[in-house]
């Protein structure tokens, strides 16, 4: 071996003593790190003394026991629980559960709910269930994902929380300390040390070193994170997902205009006010436990803006690797297709522009029972909550004519066009290709008749709450059907109402064409309305095998248990509904 090679392989030469590893927990061969991070390790306790990590529970049935809360009646879910007692005594049978979910801190992720009626007996019964720190349901913590794709993320778990083993929790008496700790990069570089995979499993988080922190340091700390916790909630309520979602920020008050162009650019330029605070907020939490673990010289406390986990953030919603002219266009595609997703909402009457948060949210409730909460709604709901997405205007009541009432009501008559032209222009971004010479009414129809449940279940997670009747590939006759709101006499009156009616109207459509046909002078015109005639007669055969079809169906009177959950329910009406397979997993 050469000297020059010599030197090189002195270059990469560590030296450390076995002693150094025995410091850290589990005896990682981290021969790399400073001293100053071994020192956190051999003078510090570890955070089990000043608190507990749990492991949650474990259903063995998932998809029995477990539901996204939307699929269930509202009225049966008990929030802000504080004990077993009382969750047992109060009759509701779900509660909020963590269940560890995408990358996000601070708040978030609130997704499932489980069954626990009765102090959690059909779970306790089920043979592969393993309920783990039980005595700890229902306490405040701070809750992270188990396994991660990402870096590690924690986020509060409020009072009225349970928790699953994909979402252990830590408990202590100082819950804004321990969730500025979790999110901080200096329990990151521990943690990183300790368990260099992208599992975070309650040891190891347990091992980590715990600082006494000082008074003025420790002030700072609780600031930030109250106020980091306060925007991460802010920004996840802002969507439909959210159980305490209210209206979209397009409708608020202080950024509402006349023109919804106008209105987004206020609440985009709000949105990036709050993504820079947050960003700023978190580099100061950062600081603060790098000055308080003495490792000034080693970590640094950026916080990169891909990882300011809020949705309106389009660095962290969408990835860092895109232009910043993709990433805006993005966004506003998404925040109008989540306008038109609300509109839909106020149709079906889940939500009214005259009182904010869920209106008719749980099972068997009625337009009587909207009508008890709101007695005259500028904008009133569907009265049957059957709502047809068809290609052309064959309703008055269709989709696209009641979002443009919407719009009307909401804005205003004289910028309906401008506002129409803004959504037709957004959803062309990225949510539907633009389209040559239509309108922009015709353009939000074709997005609702093509796209917008697409979009739906994407949101709603594969569990929509409205369904998709849809008489096949020709789109003859589709509309959506809140499932809330449905009854065992819903398909009966779809039949009536909307199918025989739409035949007869497509007959007498095939006759004009015919008779357009013979009277057209124009080969092009004639090959045309040819064209328009063969798909016609496709569509009118498949409408009629979809009403015999619905008729069958009608006649069975079908009843759903929204305990049972979109994925056993959706699968009672055969192929009458579109996507059977995304939802239920079958065929």
């Amino acid at each position: 071996m050469s000297q020059q090679e010599t030197q090189n392989m002195a270059k990469h030469f560590y030296r450390a003593s076995a002693a150094d590893f025995m410091k850290i927990p589990g005896s990682p061969v981290a021969y790399w790190i400073s001293a100053e991070t071994k020192r956190a390790f051999s003078d510090n306790p570890s955070l089990n003394s000043v608190g507990k990590a749990c492991a949650g529970h474990q259903t063995g049935d998932n998809d029995l026991l477990l539901k996204q809360w939307f699929e269930v009646s509202f009225a049966d879910i008990g929030f802000d629980i504080e004990s077993r007692d009382q969750a047992k005594n109060s009759g509701y049978k779900w509660f909020p559960h963590r269940k560890g979910g995408s990358f996000r801190r601070w708040y978030g992720n609130y997704d499932y709910v489980i069954n626990w009626l009765n102090d959690g007996d059909a779970v306790r019964r089920h043979p592969s269930s393993a309920l783990r720190n039980p005595d700890f349901m229902f306490k405040p913590g701070v809750t992270w994902s188990h396994t991660s794709s990402g870096s590690f993320s924690a986020r509060l778990s409020q009072t009225g929380d349970t928790f699953n083993v994909e979402g252990p929790t830590f408990f202590s008496e100082d819950t804004e300390l321990s969730l500025g700790y979790f999110c901080s990069n200096v329990a990151l570089h521990f943690m990183q040390i300790m368990n260099p995979t992208l599992h975070f499993l309650v040891g190891s988080v347990s091992q980590l070193p715990f600082k006494s922190i000082d008074r003025v340091l420790l002030d700072g700390i609780r600031t930030d994170v109250r106020e980091l916790v306060e925007i991460g909630k802010y920004d996840w309520d802002s969507s439909e997902i959210s159980f305490d979602f209210r209206k979209p920020h397009l409708l608020d008050g202080d950024f509402f205009s006349s023109e919804l162009r106008a209105s987004y650019s206020a609440i985009s330029s709000r949105w990036l006010e709050i993504t820079t605070r947050m960003q700023s907020l978190e580099k100061d939490n950062n600081r603060l436990f790098i000055e308080a673990y003495g490792l000034n010289g080693e970590l640094s406390p950026d916080a990169p803006l891909h990882q300011v986990t809020l949705n309106c953030n389009p660095y962290y919603r969408y990835g860092a690797n895109r232009s910043d002219e993709e990433l805006e266009t993005l966004l506003q595609c998404d925040t109008l297709r989540e306008l038109v997703s609300y509109a839909i909402g106020c149709m079906m009457g889940r939500y009214s522009l005259d009182k904010q948060g869920l209106i008719l949210a749980s099972q068997g409730e009625t337009l009587q029972d909207y009508l008890n909460q709101v007695p005259d709604p500028r904008f009133a709901p569907d009265d049957d909550a059957i709502l047809p997405l068809t290609d052309q205007e064959w309703f008055p009541d269709d989709a696209t004519n009641r979002f443009c009432e919407f719009l009307r009501v909401v804005w205003g008559g004289k910028p309906l066009q401008k506002n129409l032209d803004f959504v037709a222009e957004s959803l062309c971004l990225h949510a539907i290709k633009p389209k040559r010479g239509e309108s922009a009414l015709d353009t939000i129809r074709r997005y609702l008749s093509t796209q917008f449940f697409k979009d739906h279940l994407r949101t709603y997670k594969k569990r929509p709450i409205y369904w998709l009747f849809s008489s096949g590939k020709h789109k003859a006759f589709e509309c959506l059907v809140y499932l809330q709101r449905y009854n065992d006499g819903t398909l009966a009156r779809m039949r009536t109402e909307y199918v025989i009616p739409l035949s007869a109207k497509l007959n007498a459509y095939a006759e004009k064409l015919e008779q357009d046909k013979d009277a057209s002078a124009s080969a092009a015109e004639t090959k045309r309305l040819e064209k328009e005639i063969a798909t016609l007669h496709k569509q009118q055969t498949e409408l009629a095998d979809f009403d015999e079809k619905l008729r069958h169906y009608a006649d069975q009177r079908i009843s759903l248990d929204l305990d049972d959950g979109v994925k056993v329910n959706y699968g009672k009406f055969g192929d009458l509904l579109a996507e059977v397979k995304a939802v239920t997993g079958q065929k």
